[in-house]
């Protein structure tokens, strides 16, 4: 795991402003470092180093020099790539994976996209063709971002990188906070830097003497297959999953695992098997602690359990270093949790395995039932519904009510994700000023109306493959592991388990009250049944608690009545918001959090910097 930096222009200063740019993500990769520049491009490389530990450093070359690249990610098919490309002629200096990039492309051009097998996000300079070509992996596992400025075009795997590049103008885009407050993180193209922009998941780059193009090469097809049974829908996830976590285990360091109390982690780390697993959790209460259930779970399997115990001082006192590693604002708490974990597991290994993508891929929010649970209500006419979510709306909020809301309105409308913050008419009330010329609908339509003729889970899910996971999940395991300089690898985030995960039927995703139906009784194969069956919890962090006392109240109350709170914000209504909350009223956490991780955030990047 690594970072890179780069830029076009014609500067003077190449080296010293490549070298600044490159320290700013040292954290990415502290074992070594590498530049490459010339007249039109300068590239510059941090290594982490996990595979070829003596030869793989970078930049890296084809056999004559001309062409350049810069990589982060790990291709797991590599060596089964290898073999052809030497046989078609191809001359390899190194053993690593990432050189099998440079031929590949010699080989197919842009084609050699779907040929990879990995977690990607890389930089390649054609010197003969003057043509930059980047591209991100199927799934947005590994950061990219790229920004035009002026004559300069900056690319990086972390924003923060830009800073120390002279031409770089930092100003802030402000209709993204519109849709940050919504989704709790940013969930577009777009990025809170004004023309920064993150490269989409499954897109390429290409950059030819300025002018930018943007495309898709690959995307994900749910077409469900009833020819099997529930049996062999089973067999199928543990043979691609065997395979999945033995492709992501190859590396020449040691391979450790994260291990919470759910099943999709515990499946990782049994098939794995792994010497460690890495925990973390806050205080006595099983409601925010897994250590219990990872410790036993972790002597079932016979390995050795290295877990930390967060107190709410360190939880507290690091959100601003998690916010400046982040880029962008995130109001996920697991992500704080995420730092920790990684934190712990980074004084024993250099690589964890990470159970990210399972619900996503196979079914697992509970927020999957809904549409499911309630189909009586939902076949009452459209017009009907929305009468009663209107009326519902103007009653006192009682149990019940907010289903009828929600329901007054069709799964496109009401479903943007698994957060969904500030609706239109809270917005209006918090923000001083609206600029933002698009909505949540706007983001979300595209992505819905690719699946329309699909069942409502199956539109859940390609929503939250896009969104979700790519800029919340994806994004903050990537940044709170490499603040720490430890790479995580993903195995359910593997092409082979979409390409199976995308034909089971609905029916075996969801059924019931429960989720992940197929891959559940594939985990209870190898782990307790009680495990495979334990309710999603997905790092627990008691932020309800801490808010209704007096420290953690008083401090967020300081931010939310400060000088740069009032810039953007209401401040009365925001104390209202944590008044309610201390009062027991309302559970107003996460409407807090998400304005409080804002500030956070530009106070790192616009009051500090």
């Amino acid at each position: 795991m690594c970072g890179f930096v780069g830029f076009a222009d014609h500067i003077h200063n190449k080296r010293d402003v490549l070298t600044n740019m490159m320290n700013a993500i040292i954290h990415r990769g502290p074992d070594s470092a590498g530049t490459y520049i010339d007249d039109q491009v300068a590239l510059g490389f941090r290594r982490l180093s996990i595979i070829d530990l003596g030869g793989g450093d970078q930049p890296l070359y084809n056999e004559d020099n001309s062409i350049v690249l810069v990589f982060n990610g790990e291709i797991y098919n590599y060596q089964e790539l290898r073999p052809d490309l030497i046989e078609q002629g191809h001359r390899f200096r190194t053993e690593s994976d990432s050189e099998v990039l440079i031929h590949l492309y010699e080989q197919y051009g842009t084609d050699m996209l779907n040929k990879l097998r990995g977690m990607f996000a890389f930089v390649l300079w054609d010197q003969n063709k003057e043509l930059l070509f980047m591209a991100h992996d199927y799934f947005g596992i590994k950061p990219l971002y790229y920004a035009q400025m002026g004559n300069s075009f900056l690319f990086a795997s972390e924003i923060k990188a830009f800073l120390h590049h002279p031409n770089f103008k930092k100003e802030l885009n402000l209709p993204i906070l519109e849709q940050y407050l919504s989704f709790q993180y940013s969930p577009c193209e777009e990025t809170f830097f004004k023309n920064v922009y993150k490269l989409p998941p499954a897109h390429y780059l290409t950059c030819y003497k300025g002018k930018i193009e943007v495309k898709r090469y690959w995307e994900p097809k749910f077409q469900g297959d009833n020819s099997k049974n529930l049996d062999q829908w089973v067999e199928e996830i543990t043979k691609v999953m065997k395979d999945s976590i033995a492709h992501h285990k190859i590396a020449d360091v040691e391979v450790g695992s994260f291990l919470s109390s759910g099943v999709d982690s515990s499946y990782v780390a049994c098939l794995a098997k792994v010497d460690k697993t890495f925990t973390v959790g806050f205080g006595e209460d099983e409601r925010y602690n897994e250590i219990g259930w990872a410790k036993e779970f972790s002597q079932y399997i016979n390995v050795q359990n290295i877990n930390h115990i967060i107190t709410p001082d360190e939880y507290w006192d690091n959100l601003g270093k998690i916010q400046y590693h982040m880029d962008e604002p995130l109001a996920d708490p697991a992500a704080v949790a995420l730092y920790f974990v990684s934190r712990e597991a980074a004084k024993h290994v250099k690589v964890a395995l990470s159970g990210e993508g399972a619900d996503e891929f196979f079914g697992g929010y509970n927020i999957y039932r809904e549409p499911l649970e309630h189909r009586g209500f939902d076949i009452i006419p459209l017009p009907i519904r929305r009468a009663l979510g209107w009326a519902a709306d103007r009653l006192p909020h009682v149990r019940g009510l907010n289903f009828i809301i929600r329901h007054s309105k069709p799964l496109q409308e009401r479903y943007i994700g698994n957060a969904f913050i500030f609706d239109e008419v809270e917005k209006k009330k918090l923000l001083k000023r609206r600029v933002a010329t698009f909505g949540t609908q706007d983001i979300t339509r595209p992505f819905f109306d690719k699946v329309q003729d699909k069942d409502p889970v199956t539109q859940m899910q390609y929503l939250d493959i896009h969104l979700w996971m790519a800029y919340d999940i994806l994004l903050k395991a990537d940044k709170m592991s490499m603040a720490n300089s430890l790479e995580v690898r993903v195995p359910f985030l593997d092409r082979k388990v979409l390409e199976l995960a995308q034909t089971i039927p609905q029916r075996y995703r969801v059924q019931g009250t429960t989720t992940k139906l197929a891959m559940r009784k594939a985990a209870e194969q190898v782990i307790p049944q009680k495990t495979a069956d334990k309710k999603k919890l997905g790092f627990p962090v008691p932020i309800r608690v801490w808010l209704k006392q007096d420290k953690y109240y008083n401090l967020v109350k300081g931010y939310f009545t400060s000088a740069t709170a009032s810039e953007f914000f209401n401040s009365e209504y925001l104390v209202q918001l944590l008044d309610q909350h201390r009062a027991g009223s309302f559970d107003n956490s996460r409407k807090i959090w998400t304005v409080f991780m804002f500030l956070k955030w530009y106070e790192e990047f616009f009051i500090k910097r």
